[in-house]
């Protein structure tokens, strides 16, 4: 074969190569954006139902909370002891609540598949091809 159809050759391949390179590049995007958009989609989602849920259960906590208070001082209790009690209570129940949350917020991911994609790819890319693009497979300096 004559030197200018293996550096044609190589050129060719190299082209290959590089758009190939790209169309990866070019999916890898695609998919972290078809990932996070789902993602997107479902939080907000979750975010209005549980708006609306916390509004709700706001509005109908605090009668329920009222009368509890009221409850307790029909039973003898200064009024200032009963609404105190109902108080602490509520604090309890939001330590707990906050626990919770920071539980559920640990299990939350990220683009796991575009992250191991793209680890394979930079793996496949380290491991072959040239230290040097202008050299051969195979050769060195």
């Amino acid at each position: 074969m004559s030197d200018l159809s293996t550096q044609t050759s190589l050129k060719t391949l190299l082209a290959t190569t590089v758009a190939d390179l790209q169309r990866l590049i070019k999916a890898q995007v695609d998919l972290a954006k078809a990932e996070l958009a789902g993602s997107t989609q479902a939080a907000a989602k979750t975010g209005v139902i549980l708006t609306a849920a916390i509004l709700l259960a706001g509005l109908a906590g605090i009668f329920a909370l009222v009368t509890i208070a009221y409850v307790l001082v029909a039973l003898g209790l200064p009024v200032w002891a009963g609404f105190g009690i109902v108080t602490v209570v509520l604090f309890l129940i939001a330590v707990v609540l906050g626990l919770i949350s920071r539980s559920s917020a640990k299990k939350i991911k990220g683009p796991e598949r575009t992250i191991a994609e793209i680890a394979k790819t930079k793996a496949a890319l380290s491991s072959s091809g040239p230290a040097d693009p202008s050299l051969p497979p195979g050769s060195s300096h």
